[in-house]
């Protein structure tokens, strides 16, 4: 589904992604497990192509063919999307309104549907302006519900566990699994060992470059125990 070969960045000078490899099978669920600080959202937006960043060298490869000179708006009609770690702020429209302009039908059972993959009672929230009277966790369950709408080939999740609570957080992972049985690939990114348990392979970013990749619960320990306690955050030593 998803290759990326020798990828890199430069900024000011800088080596923000650095050689970079990954593969991301079909209907694969890949975490992205790094620190603060790695190169995770640089990774993610060089693959959705926001920002307007461009890689300074290699190639991303999506279904065979090479997507790095492509826009946005292109990436997205291949069947790409991309959930920030801050949830969309879409203020005057209803959670209805919002998830039918995600929906391919925009049918109402259809959008009760999404909403109960994530945990939300569709009676309580169908009606519901998105404004400042939803908490954080709310929005990003509602974000999850209007991917699952859009049926992806590839979703790339960019932290979703950010601002989430411990009630609300095993409803998003839900919903991450549901996107995932309804054939999607999802490429998970976090810096949590829990959020990478849904996944079927882990990967491990630091300065900029895959430095480990595995089982998830392998991985995450190879993590915990390298990556955590680091003193040098960005000059791995492996």
């Amino acid at each position: 589904m998803l290759v990326v070969e020798n990828l890199q960045l430069k900024l000011n000078g800088n080596s923000i992604i650095n050689g970079l490899d990954l593969h991301v099978g079909k209907a694969e669920i890949h975490g992205i497990l790094g620190e603060n600080g790695t190169g995770k959202t640089t990774l993610a937006n060089l693959i959705m192509g926001t920002n307007n960043y461009r890689p300074t060298g290699g190639r991303i490869i999506f279904e065979g063919e090479d997507i790095a000179e492509l826009s946005i708006s292109e990436r997205a009609k291949k069947g790409i999307t991309l959930a920030w770690q801050e949830p969309a702020r879409v203020e005057g429209l209803t959670v209805k309104d919002y998830l039918s302009l995600s929906s391919k039908n925009g049918r109402a059972d259809q959008i009760e549907r999404y909403l109960l993959m994530v945990g939300m009672e569709p009676k309580q929230y169908m009606d519901r302006d998105i404004d400042a009277t939803l908490s954080g966790g709310e929005r990003k369950r509602i974000e999850m519900a209007s991917v699952l709408a859009m049926h992806p080939k590839l979703a790339i999740l960019d932290e979703p566990d950010s601002g989430i609570d411990i009630v609300a957080l095993p409803l998003l992972l839900n919903g991450i699994i549901e996107m995932n049985k309804q054939g999607s690939s999802v490429l998970l990114i976090t810096h949590s060992e829990q959020v990478t348990e849904i996944a079927h392979r882990v990967s491990v970013l630091c300065a900029g470059k895959i430095i480990n990749s595995g089982a998830p619960l392998e991985t995450s320990q190879w993590f915990k125990n390298n990556c955590l306690t680091c003193p040098h955050i960005n000059e791995p030593a492996h």
